[in-house]
């Protein structure tokens, strides 16, 4: 959950900033682009770093694994994940080699997307708050890391083993989106 806490430190103060700064279209665009760019960089980039990193556990148990092996499985991952838009160039493969938590600190990756979807699932909750968010919010920050993210999260209504929860957070993403295309 820290890692959780630290992306909404950093993403929170973005929701509604544009509408507060009253920006040109083209600062907006960017601000906008900039923050949708972050979120595919923590959600879509961690999850295929998690994915490779279960794929590299996973073919380990069957015995030891060359660096050249696990730059196929590097390459296979991303390829999955960026999709053909994107040409990856030769000497890829060995770009895993220079994150050192997949060997330091393994699967903890999975935080930063947790917190980007916790982000927005708490920001679908502020927009529809009577009263009382900024209390709950301030609560859940002094909590830290000494309760389950379960009973911080109860206060909010809000549930990570509900698929309404990744629902909540995943509308304010597509609403972003949209106003993207609609500037673009």
């Amino acid at each position: 959950m820290n890692r959780a806490l630290e992306v909404i430190g950093r993403d929170l103060p973005h929701h509604g900033v544009d509408e507060v700064l009253d920006l040109a279209r083209e600062q907006r665009l960017a601000l906008l682009a900039g923050k949708v760019e972050d979120m595919i960089n923590t959600v879509v980039r961690q999850i295929a770093f998690y994915s490779f990193e279960r794929a590299v556990h996973t073919e380990r148990k069957n015995g030891e694994l060359t660096a050249e092996r696990i730059g196929q499985l590097w390459l296979s991952v991303q390829g999955e994940s960026l999709g053909p838009a994107i040409e990856i160039k030769p000497g890829y493969e060995t770009f895993w080699m220079y994150m050192p938590h997949f060997i330091h600190s393994p699967f903890y990756v999975y935080a930063y997307a947790f917190g980007d979807c916790l982000v927005n699932s708490l920001y679908a909750v502020y927009e529809h708050a009577s009263e009382g968010f900024a209390e709950r919010y301030l609560d859940m920050l002094a909590a830290g890391g000494t309760k389950h993210y379960s009973e911080l999260l109860r206060p909010f209504g809000l549930d990570a083993k509900d698929p309404k929860f990744w629902d909540g957070g995943l509308s304010v993403i597509a609403v972003m989106f949209d106003e993207l295309e609609a500037m673009g």
